[in-house]
């Protein structure tokens, strides 16, 4: 499975976002999806989590209530809605994906591929 995210851009504080992460090969619809970030000089991060049939959704603390993941397996696509975006959301943005759910979500080992990442930028 090849994934490629795409949306990132900039933009200004409070504003909004949408992030694609779109599924080439067999097999995403059983597939558990998570999304991290990774600011300049820092490590990469978890951001959210969804299992293959969107019934559980986990996020980390910094984002929740303000960042959605949602998925369409009909287009093989995870998404990542993005709102009161500040500048401490800027990061490039990866998608990751489990190929069987351990129920572990928020580290990069518990994922079996990823993409290439998309750039977000909130200026102040």
């Amino acid at each position: 499975v090849q994934l490629q995210a795409f949306g990132g851009g900039l933009v200004q504080a409070g504003g909004s976002l949408r992030l694609s992460c779109a599924a080439s090969g067999r097999g995403f619809s059983s597939y558990a999806m998570g999304w991290f970030r990774q600011a300049p000089g820092k490590e990469r991060e978890f951001v959210a989590f969804i299992t293959w049939n969107g019934g559980t959704t986990y996020y980390a603390d910094s984002v929740k209530g303000r960042f959605t993941i949602s998925r369409d397996n009909a287009k093989n696509t995870v998404y990542l809605q993005m709102n009161s975006l500040n500048p401490e959301d800027t990061a490039v943005y990866y998608c990751a994906g489990q190929i069987d759910y351990s129920g572990v979500v928020t580290t990069e080992p518990a994922y079996d591929f990823w993409g290439q990442g998309t750039q977000v930028t909130v200026s102040s």
